[in-house]
């Protein structure tokens, strides 16, 4: 696993936009879909709630590892990848539901455990 250095920390402080999470089937079939509903848990782990997932919930529900694509309000890109879990209880769940908007589901929680960071081509962690 590896820890979001301080200056990703900052970067995922100033998202701009929406983040991009991508999943892959069991089949090998790329899923990219936009998500708004993120969080960070702590600096090995980020969160993405689950309001209306199909395609990526069946990807996580068969194993799917997964990358984050986002980009701070300078403009600077940064891709999280690492394993996928999906938590319908429990720590990760309730702090999720804690600032998932209250007119969203928030059927699950989505954890990604920080496996690699990237800013373009450049390894950061």
């Amino acid at each position: 696993m590896a820890a979001m250095p301080e200056t990703v920390r900052n970067a995922w402080d100033r998202r701009d936009g929406p983040a991009i999470l991508t999943t892959v089937s069991k089949d090998g079939i790329p899923n990219s879909i936009y998500v708004t509903c993120v969080g960070r848990f702590d600096d090995e782990t980020l969160l993405i709630a689950d309001n209306h997932f199909d395609k990526t919930r069946a990807n996580l529900l068969s194993g799917s590892a997964g990358a984050l694509l986002f980009r701070d309000d300078g403009g600077t890109p940064y891709q999280v990848k690492g394993a996928l879990e999906r938590h319908t209880a429990g720590p990760f769940f309730d702090h999720m539901k804690g600032w998932n908007p209250t007119n969203h589901p928030g059927h699950a929680a989505a954890v990604l455990r920080i496996e690699a960071i990237y800013s373009g081509s450049e390894r950061i962690a």
